[in-house]
């Protein structure tokens, strides 16, 4: 079986979900052009999922894919986030913002009871999972719905894992992927690889379908994945400036700047290791901190800089995620940016 059988779709190509800069119009516009269209439910609840998905539906009966992230909830720590906010306070003076005003709290959901009991109302063609997979039970009922489950491994020895526990298909993300890091086992950077170094590893370790994501934004990278075995690709970066995107204006700005030829994994906006470009954050703090926060509790700290600053036409608190290759990220439409990449299919 193919990974198109497997999933349901026409081409081989899956929109990557990105949590903040996408709704449902990205992934109809990727899904009526034959890939697979990708919905990102980190940063929503039940009641916005499932209107995203009906909305969906309304405009095309093509399968789609619900992405989760599977993160432990760490408990709150007060006395590192005092300290991270200490470590910020110059900030909050710039901007006048008094940081015992700032609420603390999570700024992403895990995938629970809640979203697997949306998971059998709605019965996706395919769910995916960041982060490793969620426990057994939950596990047991998104597979019982009739979804095709996808894995992100960001080593061979993440892909082994997965596969063991019944996945049907890996993705495998390489370093240069923008957004977070899927990396579960071991949060050792050091040991994570280029797509290109990783993907022929992933290929020899299981016999399940790869699917190749980071670095790949044009039909060439998709021709160079499949030539090292790869069933598909994950695409993330160059659906940025579609325009059935909801990248923010500061986002796309930098995108289009001098600026993206510079990214780096950080930590500051979240808790947890994601490529995005270099800003004034990132410059000034490092962009990994031990201070920060951690995942998803970070978030809180830097929301009202973020504010602030892009109130002001400026994206330097911004996470501006991206990969290292935006090459093929341009304003034109989802739908002919899809095509252009299956041309890679006949290479």
């Amino acid at each position: 079986m193919n990974l198109q059988e497997l999933l349901g779709s026409e081409l081989p190509i899956i929109q990557a979900p990105m949590a903040g800069a996408q709704d449902q119009r990205l992934a109809i516009a990727v899904c009526q052009a034959g890939g697979l269209g990708s919905l990102p439910a980190a940063m929503l609840d039940a009641a916005a999922l499932r209107k995203q998905v009906l909305a969906l539906r309304a405009a095309t009966d093509r399968p789609c894919n619900l992405n989760f992230f599977c993160h432990p909830q760490p408990q709150p720590d007060a006395v590192r986030e005092t300290a991270w906010r200490q470590r910020l306070a110059p900030l909050y003076a710039e901007f006048d913002l008094d940081p015992a005003t700032i609420p603390a709290g999570p700024g992403r959901q895990p995938f629970d009871a809640t979203m697997a009991e949306l998971v059998e109302e709605l019965r996706p063609a395919v769910v995916s999972f960041h982060f490793g997979l969620p426990e057994a039970s939950l596990l047991g009922r998104v597979r019982a719905s009739g979804a095709k489950i996808l894995g992100c491994a960001t080593t061979m020895q993440e892909a082994v894992w997965l596969e063991a526990r019944g996945v049907d298909a890996i993705i495998a993300q390489g370093l240069e992927a923008g957004g977070h890091r899927g990396l579960f086992l071991d949060m050792d950077l050091s040991s994570q690889l280029g797509t290109f170094a990783l993907l022929p590893q992933v290929v020899e370790a299981v016999r399940l379908p790869v699917i190749a994501a980071g670095g790949i934004g044009d039909a060439r990278g998709v021709a160079a994945a499949l030539a090292l075995g790869a069933a598909g690709v994950q695409v993330g970066s160059a659906y940025l400036l579609c325009p059935e995107a909801s990248t923010s204006a500061v986002h796309r700005a930098a995108l289009q700047s001098p600026a993206a030829r510079h990214t780096a994994l950080t930590n500051l906006f979240s808790g947890r290791p994601a490529r995005g470009i270099v800003n004034r954050l990132m410059r000034e703090q490092g962009p990994l901190s031990p201070m920060a926060p951690a995942f998803p509790l970070a978030t809180a700290a830097i929301a009202p800089l973020r504010a602030a600053a892009e109130a002001q036409g400026s994206s330097d608190f911004s996470p501006l995620w991206a990969g290292q290759n935006l090459s093929g990220c341009r304003p034109i439409g989802a739908a002919e940016l899809t095509r252009e990449l299956a041309a890679g299919l006949a290479m």
